[in-house]
């Protein structure tokens, strides 16, 4: 029997096709975190004020450059952990007094760290997290992604029913 090689073709493609958007959601993640989410994560967990203050520096930039300074990530219902603008003006409060206790005491300076510690970070399932808007990463495009995200899903699952019905007819 002659072995159809185009239907397996299409399936595989089907499959890398429907691949393509969570791999694209996984490298923006990846991004977001090495440009500012490991930056707070280093700033809260900073030992010296000026250590926290450079880290959260660099993360400032990186929200004001990519517009990550107000809206929400939710798509469907605005809820208060999605809330970006909160968010950040929270982000811009620590990097505000670690500005303004760069000169003061060191009980002073211990607190102010302690503060930013709370402000960046809760604790998770996982220990202490980064206290961050769902989605932060793919915004503001989390709506063209949730979209995305269902077709791809769709067109994966017809590549793998595809790549069943190949099997099970050639083999």
């Amino acid at each position: 029997m002659r072995r159809n090689s185009g239907s397996l073709s299409l399936a595989i493609l089907l499959m890398l096709v429907g691949a393509f958007v969570p791999v694209v959601c996984l490298i923006m993640s990846i991004q977001f975190d090495q440009n500012c989410g490991g930056y707070l994560k280093q700033a809260a967990d900073a030992n010296t004020v000026e250590l926290a203050k450079q880290r959260i520096d660099i993360a400032v930039k990186y929200m004001e450059d990519n517009h990550l300074t107000d809206g929400y990530t939710s798509v469907l219902w605005r809820t208060e952990g999605d809330n970006v603008g909160y968010w950040y003006n929270n982000v811009k409060a620590c990097q505000k007094e670690l500005a303004e206790c760069q000169d003061g005491s060191q009980l002073e300076k211990s607190n102010v760290l302690m503060k930013v510690r709370e402000s960046l970070t809760d604790d998770g399932e996982k220990g202490t997290e980064l206290t961050l808007p769902k989605g932060i990463s793919r915004y503001p495009n989390n709506a063209l992604f949730g979209v995305l995200f269902w077709i791809s899903a769709l067109i994966f699952c017809i590549g793998g029913w595809k790549l069943a019905i190949w099997h099970e007819y050639y083999f």
